[in-house]
């Protein structure tokens, strides 16, 4: 039967679900220092983004091979957003536990969290497809998110919606441990790439 045939769509559905969790594994092992969790996102994102492209090879040597190249920019941008991430947590805790209620710190996270959204969405598939410095990159991704909202916003609910599913129950969980990270990769990818050909084309132009 040509379905279960080493070309059929079954095995490639195998094919691509191996090396997502190859992909995820050696994510989470490049960033249990948390300090390389940045590199290891941008080398994850080098490979998610040829996997869209139909341009897959061998994931670990990809992965690795990014990680390498990506080390110095990648460290401050894993920083940057763990950073950021935990004064939008601090925020919040401190809006559910303070007298009160105080608004000013849940308007803090709200701010803080819509700041970060936009500057780092694309900022992390940005630096594994280009060349840029830190600030730039962060501006592009913010200038992407802007002016193409639309498609942000579904690729947030997206997210969101793949988060929930993953944190449904015990069972899924177990898989969004295991392909989880990878997929939220690969997601963003399909989207980022779609946009990044639109702008090299108004470039081209």
């Amino acid at each position: 039967m040509k379905l279960l045939s080493i070309e059929g769509k079954f095995y490639a559905f195998l094919d691509t679900f191996w090396n997502m969790i190859k992909l995820n594994l050696m994510w989470w092992l490049f960033s249990l220092p948390i300090i390389t969790v940045g590199c290891s996102t941008v080398a994850a994102y080098s490979v998610t983004l040829k996997m869209v492209e139909n341009r897959e090879g061998s994931v670990t040597k990809q992965f690795v091979q990014a990680f390498k190249a990506n080390w110095q920019q990648g460290i401050p941008m894993g920083l940057i957003t763990l950073f950021v991430s935990y004064a939008v947590y601090l925020n919040l805790q401190l809006f559910n536990h303070a007298e009160d209620h105080p608004l000013i710190f849940l308007f803090g996270a709200i701010f803080l969290g819509a700041v970060g959204l936009t500057h780092f969405t694309y900022a992390f598939p940005l630096s594994a497809r280009y060349h840029n410095t830190l600030l730039r990159t962060f501006r592009n991704s913010a200038a992407i998110a802007v002016r193409y909202f639309g498609h942000t916003l579904l690729l947030w609910l997206l997210l969101l919606v793949l988060i929930a599913l993953f944190l449904f129950n015990s069972t899924l969980l177990f898989f969004g441990f295991l392909i989880g990270p990878a997929c939220l990769f690969l997601t963003v990818s399909g989207f980022a790439v779609k946009l990044f050909r639109s702008i090299e084309k108004e470039g081209d132009a």
